[in-house]
């Protein structure tokens, strides 16, 4: 048996499912210890002082039956009701003699059954004219006697003072477990939120605190954090150290070049020259990706647009379309204009037609980038966005072959804010279509 419909009516936030591992045990225990006090406890102690009260309204029964005449019974009960303490009419109008209880009134209930089963000369039980009385009319042998009696000898007085004690007391007991179980939740949170902006490529401020399960969490994220970032700038200090010894040889070999004659050796040689300078800074390009800008809020459709502006090639190659909603958000500028611009160069490389455009909704900012060239072959999307992946033989060859970098350059960048970058068919222009899909 499952139970994933439940999932529906469970919180979702950290603070509402604390809420209610809280109040489900309270209330439930305050539910059950209601009902059996009620139905066990309570009712208990009304039944057995209603017995006792019966025995004494069966001596009073006894002695004015037993009397020889009225003034004889009379006399009797002054004796008696002082004793008793009970207040007693004889005889009394039994027009008067009517049932009344409230519905709620489950002791009521409990003291009208226990005479009724009792006494056989019972005629009405009122517990509702007067609510610390109880008005009980008997049949007797000189007519129906009225008898007056205090509420309080037939059940316990204030029964809901328990009832209102427990529930004041666990309310209060919720609310002090809530406010320390808060203190206990917000150094979470706040991890949460270490490691959310650190997968969006920001750096916040953070130290662990709270309960040692969750400080030895934090100082993980911390260990692991310093471990990527150290990973990183040894990753660009690599990629740039080579690039730049790499450069000095090209420098000798472009000027050993250009000393020689002109033919069609030399001219191969400096095209292959061009190819490793421009191989070159697509490393450096990809060693310093991490380390552009940092992160600032931007208007997400101006910011677009200026890329497409100043995009090579010509005016009518690249289009913006109409964005769709407006809004701000937070980016790396200087990080999605190279995203944004390998993009555009890829469909360029590939196509005629490139369109651009953005989306914006309430929680997230898509941007794509469609063109009209030959696409990518559904099997070869997931090989397309790894590093130095050249995908030629799926793609037009008439303007050149790209390093492989672009797509895992733009890629990188859309997962470091925290989003995602997808490849599909552009249903407009019939080529590939990138949508950048990032948080808000």
């Amino acid at each position: 048996m499952t139970f994933n419909w439940l999932k529906r009516y469970v919180p979702r936030g950290l603070y509402g499912r604390a809420a209610m591992i809280l109040l489900l045990p309270v209330i439930t225990l305050q539910v059950v210890v209601s009902v059996v006090f009620i139905q066990r406890h309570f009712e208990g102690v009304t039944l057995q002082m209603t017995q006792n009260l019966t025995l004494d309204l069966k001596l009073l029964e006894g002695d004015v039956n037993s009397a020889e005449n009225l003034q004889q019974a009379l006399q009797r009960i002054g004796v008696l009701s002082t004793a008793l303490q009970l207040n007693i009419q004889i005889p009394a109008n039994t027009a008067e003699a009517v049932d009344r209880r409230r519905f709620f009134d489950l002791s009521g209930r409990v003291v009208d059954e226990t005479l009724r089963a009792e006494l056989g000369s019972v005629v009405a039980v009122d517990l509702l004219s007067d609510r610390h009385q109880v008005i009980l009319w008997m049949d007797t042998k000189f007519g129906t006697a009225k008898i007056w009696l205090s509420r309080s000898q037939v059940s316990a007085s204030n029964p809901h003072q328990f009832l209102v004690l427990m529930v004041f007391v666990g309310a209060l007991m919720t609310l002090v477990a809530f406010v320390f179980l808060r203190n206990q939740l917000r150094p979470i949170k706040r991890l949460a939120r270490a490691a959310e902006a650190f997968g969006r490529g920001r750096h916040v401020d953070y130290r662990p605190t709270g309960a040692l399960e969750v400080r030895s969490a934090g100082n993980a994220f911390l260990d692991m954090r310093a471990r990527i970032e150290r990973h990183i700038e040894q990753r660009t200090l690599m990629l740039s150290g080579v690039s730049h010894d790499l450069r000095t040889p090209l420098t000798r070999f472009k000027l050993g070049l250009s000393m020689m004659d002109e033919d069609v050796d030399t001219a191969d040689l400096k095209r292959d020259i061009l190819d490793m300078e421009r191989l070159l800074d697509e490393f450096l390009a990809f060693a310093r990706d991490d380390t552009l800008d940092e992160p600032k809020e931007v208007d997400p459709v101006a910011l677009v647009r200026a890329i497409v502006d100043k995009s090579v090639g010509a005016p009518s190659a690249v289009r913006f379309v109409e964005p769709v909603g407006k809004g701000r958000c937070v980016l790396q500028p200087t990080a999605i204009e190279r995203a944004v611009e390998n993009l555009i160069g890829n469909g360029l490389r590939y196509g005629e037609v490139v369109e651009v455009s953005v989306v914006i909704t309430e929680k997230t900012v898509k941007i794509s980038v469609q063109d009209d060239g030959p696409g990518i072959a559904d099997d070869l999307r997931e090989e397309a966005l790894k590093p130095f992946a050249r995908l030629d033989v799926a793609r037009n060859q008439d303007k050149g072959s790209g390093v492989g970098l672009g797509l895992s350059i733009s890629n990188d960048i859309a997962r470091r804010h925290g989003g995602a970058m997808r490849l599909g068919q552009s249903k407009a222009l019939g080529g590939l279509q990138v949508d950048i899909v990032l948080p808000r």
